[in-house]
């Protein structure tokens, strides 16, 4: 019977992989909203990534789940907003998460999209950072452990992969699914642009006229896209890419910006190695207030370009839809025909129609953000066309019409008093749903 049953899903899963599309999710670290040249930066040139706003939508209102690194990237693996999983900042050393509240790694017990799509019949890959945890602790699971086929990561723990070997290894990936005629799903987890900058003569020569921390910036932008262009042309080489989509998008806003002055010494990172350090920070945010570390739209507001072919819009910009990154689990289990964990609610929502070019004024599901170490603020919530901002206390708030003021310039605060009170109350009533603090297999022998 057993044997039956396998057959029987053997055969289902070939008839959905000529339908369902394969999935590849570009993550890139510190990326600024303006870091584009199709978002009008003057001298970055990044023509693979304009090819995916070319031949598909750009998303202008797209925001990340925090300000840093890592509580972005478990609300992409898990659907929910990260202090459901008491992970409201950066996964540090054991004694730094402890002091913070935080475990010590994202619990093997939490949904993970990976998984999931894993169940449903894709094969699976993560290439890049991985920051769920750190390579300084040892003892945490590897990203294998989280319903991947395949891996080759950096900041977790094990052996760190080399930063540029992530296309070579997304591209061997699909080739060997194309092969095997199974649809895939890879993330494509890029270093660039964060610290330390590793730089090639190539692409140094390519600005070369610059002043030395914009060479540094632009140099290493040119590589990413340069291994962008290469995961695309594999999909045309081996007829994939009207079935592909392909999101570009980033973890948080771009670093720096005067934080340190002069020319960019070198510096060490135990996970990526040697290279240039924060003074060659000089990301843009587009116009945007805020940049890496804050809950203004310069911090969570990033780029978000999703291609694929006749079923996305072509050249189409989407400057009103409001989509957030704990969206993309359910969207892409969706796509993938993959039923949801029994009894769980992502707090994201199914944004296919809006891919595929409907528009979406208004969500059915709030917005919430928390964050420690942040600027100034603490917590945020998007209702609508509000925007709350507030301190860690709660006694100082903003309050944005985001929908027009998406710059952040006109603070409502006192003239929209009801508006702002029921925003905080919200705030105030998500709190309590949290947990006070991470429970179950997440804490390092390393304590």
């Amino acid at each position: 019977m057993k044997k039956t049953i396998a057959i029987l899903f053997m055969l289902v899963s070939a008839v959905l992989a000529e339908t369902r599309p394969n999935i590849v999710f570009i993550f890139t670290d510190d990326w600024g909203w303006g870091d584009l040249s199709c978002h009008g930066h003057p001298y970055i040139k990044t023509p693979n990534i304009d090819r995916l706003a070319k031949e598909g939508t750009d998303f202008h209102r797209f925001t990340v789940a925090s300000g840093v690194c890592s509580p972005s990237r478990a609300a992409v693996m898990t659907g929910q907003f990260p202090s459901r999983n008491n992970i409201p900042a950066h996964f540090a050393t054991p004694k730094s998460n402890q002091e913070r509240g935080m475990p010590d790694w994202l619990s093997l017990d939490a949904p993970y999209l990976a998984e999931i799509l894993q169940q449903a019949g894709y094969r699976t890959a993560h290439y890049g950072k991985w920051h769920l945890s750190n390579e300084m602790i040892t003892d945490s699971p590897s990203p294998g452990e989280y319903g991947y086929d395949d891996y080759g990561a950096f900041n977790c723990s094990g052996e760190q992969m080399p930063w540029y070997q992530d296309s070579a290894r997304a591209c061997k990936f699909i080739k060997e699914s194309a092969k095997m005629k199974k649809p895939f799903f890879i993330n494509v987890w890029m270093h660039e642009p964060h610290t330390p900058f590793h730089t090639i003569p190539k692409y140094e020569w390519r600005f070369r006229d610059l002043e030395r921390n914009h060479q540094i910036y632009a140099s290493v932008l040119s590589h990413a896209d340069d291994r962008v262009g290469e995961i695309l042309d594999t999909l045309d080489h081996l007829q994939l890419t009207e079935n592909t989509l392909v999101i570009f998008s980033s973890d948080n806003g771009p670093a720096g910006g005067g934080r340190d002055k002069g020319t960019a010494q070198l510096k060490y990172d135990p996970a990526t190695g040697a290279g240039w350090g924060t003074a060659a920070s000089v990301g843009t945010t587009g116009g945007r207030d805020g940049r890496k570390r804050s809950l203004k739209e310069g911090g969570i507001g990033v780029p978000f370009l999703a291609r694929w072919p006749k079923q996305i819009p072509a050249g189409n910009i989407d400057s009103e839809s409001l989509i957030t990154a704990v969206d993309l689990l359910p969207t892409f289990c969706a796509l993938a025909e993959a039923p949801l964990p029994e009894g769980f609610k992502p707090d994201g929502v199914n944004i296919i129609k809006v891919l595929k070019g409907e528009k979406m004024p208004s969500r059915e599901k709030p917005i919430f953000w928390e964050g420690i170490g942040m600027k100034k603020e603490n917590w945020a919530t998007v209702q609508g066309q509000w925007k709350l901002l507030a301190t860690k206390d709660l006694s100082e708030i903003q309050l944005y019409d985001i929908a027009k003021d998406f710059k952040e310039e006109n603070d409502l605060s006192k003239d929209q008093p009801e508006v702002a009170a029921k925003l905080l109350q919200s705030i105030k009533d998500w709190k309590k749903t949290l947990p006070k603090e991470p429970t179950g297999d997440v804490f390092s022998e390393l304590r």
